[in-house]
């Protein structure tokens, strides 16, 4: 099906990304920084990057970018939590800069899995 790269300092947030997507019966693989996210990235070459916003280490814009200038034609879904306006601003730079897809945290199990479905999958759709 593919392979996830999720990169998020929260190991609750991880492990339910995990178990939802595995379901799916995607491979997952999981970096709790962005500067490992970044290394797991060019090492394995997912089909998909999960990934946070606010992180220590590297943060998300910066891992965004990092990636997208590595390799152009990468696949981002940028999550973030925290207030409803600060989400809009950091969700919009991810998106400005190469995110496919973002999702405000909470996010239901059915939009994690439609959003990754549209960034896979687009000719499903």
């Amino acid at each position: 099906m593919g392979k996830i790269l999720v990169i998020d300092d929260d190991p609750v947030v991880r492990s339910v990304i995990g178990r939802v997507l595995s379901r799916e019966g995607y491979e997952l693989l999981f970096a709790s920084d962005g500067e490992k996210g970044l290394r797991t990235f060019k090492v394995e070459q997912p089909d998909l990057v999960i990934c946070d916003i606010i992180m220590p280490e590297r943060e998300g814009i910066e891992t965004i970018r990092a990636m997208m200038a590595s390799r152009p034609d990468a696949s981002i879904i940028a999550i973030s939590g925290g207030g409803r306006l600060a989400n809009a601003d950091f969700l919009s730079m991810a998106a400005a800069f190469g995110a496919k897809e973002v999702l405000s945290k909470p996010f239901a199990a059915t939009e994690l899995t439609e959003a990754v479905r549209r960034v896979l999958h687009p000719q499903s759709f």
